[in-house]
């Protein structure tokens, strides 16, 4: 919920990408405005056509656009919508993209791009002043970039829609150190045990349990990560859990990807319960165990606050 009234002025526009329309929709509706008109086609080749059906000029505009799933296309999409707006006069483009493909690749390795510093140079080439997004990977990716970025946490939502839903000899998981700093943050607001697997990552798809920090014998475990993609660090976080004596498993993630047979992984794991958030359009959603959170009053709070210059670092 947003903290005041939003007034719109004839100065901002909210653009919809086809990457998550519902969630555009959603955020619309919290701000009380309208989407901006535009028209998104592709020509028989492939080659994308982004055409704004009102003007720009002078105003600030937002696009919301996760790169998603197919990651490529919808990034293409956005750098085409930002193009169109510098090149229609808008005063500011905020890309507001819940979730930022390619952040894992983040750091130099054995002749492989640093893709995610590659995609930020994209973005500012394109026309984007600004970045709004949710639970980067990790947090030097807003390093890549040379204009403001902004990165909110769905630790408080997840949080509030498990309130109630879970047993009480909880212990609160992190698959791995990088999520240490959020499974803390989900520790302290359950009243929680915190627990830490640590792992090495030896390929792409595939990594291997070193060993287990903290106590979750006979307990319910919630394994929190910033991502639910193929499953496999999941599953392979399960089946460290349960040997070392766990009974029970829920999972919260901010982004639920579900690629391929991941709801199939996860339920012959044995999951309880999957929460994740809409940062991108959940492909599985008739799976009972599945639960999906809506950040879309967080994101209209934000937006609101960039249109009034009100900060958005301290929204909690």
């Amino acid at each position: 919920m947003m903290d005041g009234p939003f007034i719109p002025g004839d100065d901002f526009v909210l653009f919809a990408g086809t990457a998550n329309p519902a969630l555009a929709e959603a955020v619309a509706r919290e701000l009380g405005v309208p989407l901006g008109g535009c028209r998104i086609e592709h020509f028989p080749d492939g080659e994308l056509s982004v055409r704004l059906l009102e003007s720009v000029r002078r105003k600030e505009v937002y696009v919301i656009q996760p790169t998603a799933p197919p990651v490529n296309d919808m990034l293409v999409e956005l750098l085409a919508f930002a193009d169109a707006c510098r090149r229609s006069a808008a005063a500011r483009v905020t890309a507001v993209v819940p979730y930022f493909g390619y952040a894992r690749a983040d750091r130099r390795r054995r002749r492989e791009p640093i893709t995610a510093s590659m995609v930020a140079a994209l973005m500012q080439t394109a026309g984007i002043d600004h970045v709004l997004s949710v639970d980067l990977h990790t947090p030097q990716i807003e390093g890549f970039f040379q204009i403001p970025v902004d990165s909110l946490s769905a630790v408080g939502p997840i949080c509030d829609a498990l309130a109630g839903t879970l047993p009480a000899d909880l212990a609160v998981v992190s698959p791995d150190a990088g999520r240490v700093k959020s499974a803390t943050e989900f520790a302290h607001r359950l009243g929680a045990p915190l627990a830490i697997i640590m792992k090495r990552r030896e390929s792409g798809t595939h990594t291997e349990v070193t060993h287990l920090v903290g106590e979750v014998r006979g307990r319910a475990c919630l394994i929190v990560d910033d991502m639910i993609s193929t499953g496999g660090t999941l599953v392979s976080s399960i089946h460290a859990l349960r040997e070392a004596g766990a009974r029970e498993f829920y999972i919260a993630a901010t982004h639920g990807l579900l690629v391929g047979d991941a709801c199939e992984r996860l339920q012959e794991a044995g999951v309880t319960r999957v929460v994740v958030t809409d940062t991108v359009r959940v492909p599985q959603r008739e799976w009972s165990a599945l639960r999906v959170v809506s950040l879309a009053p967080l994101l209209a709070e934000a937006i609101r606050r960039m249109v009034h210059r009100e900060s958005v670092s301290e929204m909690g």
